[in-house]
């Protein structure tokens, strides 16, 4: 589904290379400590980033000059970016169509997507009539809308209380079931990954270290080369 290619990045003065597949339908999570490249990577795969050499394909187009919006994946950032001026419906619907010149078919789908998200009936509320997770759910709702294969998770949920957060990246996994969506989800939070990952991706100085089925990274002998990362006994 997704082949990343010796994608490289220069940042400051870390000489980032990336190289990594995803199987369709796999939510791979991404973990490592903080400035090894985890958002980066993500910003490179969704078109916010040019990469100075390297491939992405996905299903077996090469995507990297496709403008984001032309690109088969969509993003969730830490922060929602609702348009406070714009009803939930509208901030749905501008994934639907930029213009929101949106007709009962548009607004059947974001109905349709308020109540896979849990929000039904909620399609005139304001943001600010809501709260910090009922703003996550409507933009979760919004990637919905968009009907891409691809979900790039950045951390959405690390702002959240532990139940709350839960509470979404079961959500998540709901629907990459759902919709056999493929997922690239970056977090600093091991049990999220732990929660909803397949594998994990473990990156340090913009190098994969390596890539871990999680029931045996997290079980009782974690690889050595991430073993301090986290904190549990190495394995012999």
């Amino acid at each position: 589904m997704i082949e990343i290619d010796r994608l490289r990045f220069a940042y400051e003065a870390i000489q980032m290379e990336f190289s990594l597949q995803v199987s369709r339908g796999e939510c791979l999570a991404i973990i490592g400590p903080s400035g090894a490249g985890k958002s980066t990577l993500l910003s490179l795969v969704g078109g916010f980033e040019t990469p100075l050499s390297g491939r992405i394909v996905i299903d077996g187009k090469n995507i990297g000059d496709l403008r984001p919006d032309a690109r088969p994946v969509t993003t969730l950032f830490q922060e929602h970016n609702l348009f406070a001026h714009l009803s939930v419906e509208q901030n749905i619907g501008l994934a639907l169509d930029p213009g929101l010149k949106l007709t009962a078919a548009h607004r059947q789908e974001i109905g349709e997507a308020l109540e896979r998200v849990g929000l039904s009936g909620m399609d005139r509320r304001m943001p600010a009539e809501l709260s910090g997770g009922q703003r996550q759910r409507v933009a979760l709702a919004r990637t919905l809308a968009r009907r891409k294969p691809v979900l790039l998770l950045d951390e959405p949920f690390s702002a959240l209380d532990p139940p709350l957060r839960r509470s979404m990246l079961n959500l998540v996994d709901d629907i990459r079931r759902d919709r056999d969506m493929t997922i690239l989800m970056v977090s600093h939070l091991p049990d999220d990954a732990e929660r909803i990952a397949q594998r994990v991706a473990y990156i340090e100085n913009g190098r994969v270290l390596g890539v871990y089925e999680t029931g045996r990274l997290f079980g009782n002998d974690p690889p050595a080369e991430i073993a301090a990362y986290l904190h549990k006994p190495a394995e012999s």
